[in-house]
């Protein structure tokens, strides 16, 4: 089973970018779908984004689309989420979570079905 870290967050202004990095550990990394979540105070932990094993498919909330990107490297054991024309809506914790998966029809965007999770970065956009 994988273990998960994420870093990249931080405190931006509305309009600004980031690139949220999540780290792997072990070799069966790319057997893993990936998503990203995140959640605000005192609401619900939110799907954000998912990719599949091999990085070729990929899915989002409507809420990003178009302003986010997932994306992985398998030979780092690292997937990214980049993130561009922030708003203050989009405040939150942003979790890594990894499901171990064989087709991509099985990737899920319910917080429940995923197996392991990092412990989740702060993102901040002020107004």
């Amino acid at each position: 089973q994988v273990q998960l870290v994420e870093s990249g967050g931080g405190l931006v202004q509305a309009g600004a970018s980031l690139r949220l990095s999540c780290a792997a550990s072990g070799r069966t990394f790319d057997r893993y779908a990936m998503a990203w979540f995140r959640q605000a105070p005192g609401k619900e932990r939110d799907f954000v984004a998912a990719i599949s094993r091999s990085g070729a498919t990929t899915f989002y909330a409507d809420s990003v689309k178009g302003r986010f990107t997932i994306s992985r490297d398998n030979a780092k054991n690292t997937v990214y989420l980049q993130m561009n024309g922030l708003k203050p809506e989009d405040t939150a914790v942003y979790y890594c979570a990894a499901d171990h998966v064989v087709f991509v029809r099985e990737i899920s965007q319910t917080s429940a079905d995923y197996d392991v999770w990092g412990q989740g970065t702060q993102v901040t956009v002020s107004s």
